[in-house]
């Protein structure tokens, strides 16, 4: 009814189409190229933790050619401070 309201039409996507969504097939290909093409997976649970492994690379650390070739979500490292034994020793913020 929205998509009605607003003057919009779906469009259908044929299935093994890659040209009618580059999106998913891009990554698809990715996926095949850099992991699994290079893999030999003995059961689910290895198979679970590689592709896992291979998803935070891909989600974290991995550059994208779309994003100028950075990584999309860099990991953030929050430094540890060490506790003071005495609030009091700690600096005067004004």
């Amino acid at each position: 009814d929205w998509i009605t309201a607003v003057g919009a039409r779906t469009a259908f996507i044929a299935p093994g189409s890659p040209w009618e969504n580059g999106y998913c097939e891009s990554f698809n290909s990715k996926l095949r190229d850099e992991l699994l093409d290079g893999e030999i997976f003995y059961s689910l649970a290895e198979a679970r933790i590689v592709i896992e492994e291979w998803r935070q690379h891909y989600n974290t650390e991995r550059p994208h050619s779309a994003l100028g070739y950075k990584p999309p979500a860099p990991a953030v490292i929050v430094p540890q401070v060490p506790p003071t034994s005495n609030p009091a020793n700690r600096p005067t913020m004004h």
